[in-house]
């Protein structure tokens, strides 16, 4: 009787909860991050240990460039489950937003940080996809005295074919293309296009012929091809 008791009382505490959590969700996923965020705390305090939506704020702080708060999210969430590599692929993409903001003195400090979060997202996933692209990223973006390394964001793009085919041809294309060398990157992002037959493909190689290599003929024809190829 007295657990018959507890269930009707909670129940309608439960729904509202959970109507709640889906309205956060819509709100979220439709880009009304001021209006999710009070849902979400709210949400949170009744409930201070909801890893998810201790995510959806962290993810909600990143969206909206409070890198410190998201940070605290993040953080939280690497010591609740130390096991779950997106929370230190997060970590260690918000901490490279922040770097990006501060004194050059200061980002110089964070960068190990931000390169052993992402490393430590593919000891714990071997297939993390998104944190070799940051890696790669990263590897070009700083100079060699830094870290910065072609070598390694090679290295790391080849990790990605191994995993993605149509990941590791544009990561290589990009490579490329970040070196100037547009004639390889076409070669490449054009084997991402058989691979992969996704739009992301076919922008790229547009966006290469009409930024790089100064061919807007090239790149019409590539964005025509594509929208010929998925008319049906």
């Amino acid at each position: 009787m007295k657990h018959f008791l507890l269930v009707f009382f909670l129940f309608p505490i439960l729904v509202f909860s959970q109507v709640n959590l889906e309205k956060a969700q819509q709100l979220f996923d439709d880009g009304k991050f001021e209006q999710a965020k009070p849902v979400f705390e709210a949400l949170l305090k009744k409930n201070p240990s909801n890893i998810k939506i201790m995510e959806y704020l962290g993810d909600i702080a990143g969206r909206t460039k409070d890198w410190d708060e998201a940070l605290s999210y993040y953080g939280k969430l690497k010591k609740i489950k130390p096991s779950e590599a997106d929370f230190y692929f997060k970590y260690g993409g918000v901490l490279g937003m922040k770097a990006l903001e501060v004194n050059r003195f200061k980002a110089l400090g964070m960068i190990d940080e931000v390169r052993s979060n992402f490393e430590k997202a593919i000891q714990l996933n071997p297939k993390h996809i998104e944190a070799r692209w940051a890696l790669i990223e990263l590897n070009l973006q700083l100079p060699g005295i830094l870290g910065g390394s072609e070598k390694k964001a090679i290295k790391y793009s080849n990790e990605l074919l191994q995993i993605s085919s149509v990941d590791g041809y544009l990561s290589r294309g990009h490579i490329e293309e970040y070196f100037k060398r547009y004639t390889k990157a076409e070669q490449l992002y054009k084997k991402a296009i058989t691979v992969g037959n996704s739009k992301k493909t076919y922008q790229k190689l547009a966006n290469l012929y009409a930024n790089k290599m100064k061919s807007p003929e090239k790149a019409q024809a590539v964005l025509e091809e594509f929208k010929k190829k998925n008319e049906n």
